[in-house]
């Protein structure tokens, strides 16, 4: 079991992040020791949405089509509407993201994130939260959808908002030191 001092995280995202999605998950696994990674559409820096308008870009260390599943013990994906939307028809992202569900390693979706799991068919007989307003979309991908600020299942881990941020780490950080997932009853 991987202690999370010693943990390498993956973060995938693109433009139109949801900010505080990206930066508390980057920074709070940091500051717990572990090594993080962002990996972008193209390699470059992205920018964020906080609020109502265009917030900070973040910097990247390599393009999602480089990343592999085997140098990570974690997925982390945030969320906004605009980052997952744009992810989720990203054949590089969708096989990165099949990739890390047959391994067994942790997954971690926040908000509008659970749409790439659906869009890679991770969502079926899984119980997930989301945000809202993507619910219906949680549901007829299969899943058990449940209002809770984090819902976990074998490894993948869901949240709702930024607001879930602190519950959203803490179980990544748990399920990470818990090792490699068996997903094969999903």
């Amino acid at each position: 079991m991987p202690s999370i001092d010693s943990a390498k995280i993956l973060i995938i995202s693109t433009h139109g992040f949801e900010q505080s999605e990206l930066e508390f998950p980057r920074d709070q696994l940091r500051a717990k020791g572990a090594t993080v990674h962002v990996a972008t559409l193209d390699g470059k820096a992205i920018k964020g949405w906080d609020g109502g308008d265009w917030g900070r870009e973040a910097e990247a260390d390599l393009k999602i089509a480089d990343a592999k599943c085997a140098d990570y013990d974690a997925l982390v994906i945030p969320g906004g509407q605009i980052n997952p939307d744009l992810l989720r028809v990203e054949d590089a992202v969708l096989s990165l993201a099949k990739d890390f569900e047959t391994s067994g390693k942790v997954i971690a979706a926040v908000c509008h994130a659970p749409w790439v799991l659906v869009e890679a068919g991770i969502a079926k007989g899984r119980t997930m939260t989301s945000y809202h307003s993507i619910k219906t979309d949680v549901i007829n991908a299969g899943a058990h959808w449940v209002d809770q600020e984090v819902a976990t299942d074998k490894g993948i881990v869901t949240s709702r908002n930024p607001g879930d941020l602190k519950a959203f780490v803490s179980k990544i950080v748990e399920e990470i030191e818990e090792g490699k997932h068996d997903r094969k009853a999903a």
